[in-house]
């Protein structure tokens, strides 16, 4: 692949960042630029606390799966991404009305990328920095994923 991603491939890669458990919290693209991508998901009750705050979870899955996708447009259509690690450190509570993810890779190998995640709380119309995250994944040919039984 060249230095840009075709409208095709962008298009895609939208609509495949928001399927099953991701669709199921609210997760939408953004923005998505080679090496990068950027995600939200408007907060609703289901994904606060008892105390109201943001479900660290919800913060922990998004910088997950944004940094997989900010790899996945590192790779040719016949791949795909499988988280090996991640780890993410909480900075503070999240309590606005929306979550920003902003992922880029900050490594590519052959098959190993690694991407760091910056999870931002919006409160009104500021941004604060509320998490951090790098995630180590890895390239698998697409026909390898076809052919494991689940």
């Amino acid at each position: 692949m060249n230095n840009n991603l075709t409208q095709k491939r962008i298009d895609f890669l939208a609509k495949d960042y928001s399927r099953g458990f991701i669709k199921y919290c609210g997760l939408q693209a953004l923005k998505i630029k080679k090496g990068s991508f950027e995600s939200q998901v408007l907060i609703g009750e289901n994904h606060r606390t008892q105390d109201h705050f943001i479900h660290a979870g919800l913060m922990a899955t998004m910088a997950d799966h944004t940094a997989g996708y900010s790899a996945f447009t590192m790779v040719s259509e016949d791949y795909r991404i499988l988280t090996i690690e991640f780890k993410i450190n909480f900075l503070k509570p999240a309590y606005g009305s929306a979550l920003k993810c902003r992922s880029h890779v900050i490594n590519k190998g052959k098959h190993i990328i690694v991407s760091e995640s910056k999870v931002y709380d919006v409160r009104d119309k500021s941004e604060k920095l509320v998490a951090k995250g790098i995630v180590t994944m890895m390239a698998v040919p697409a026909e390898h994923i076809a052919k494991t039984k689940f």
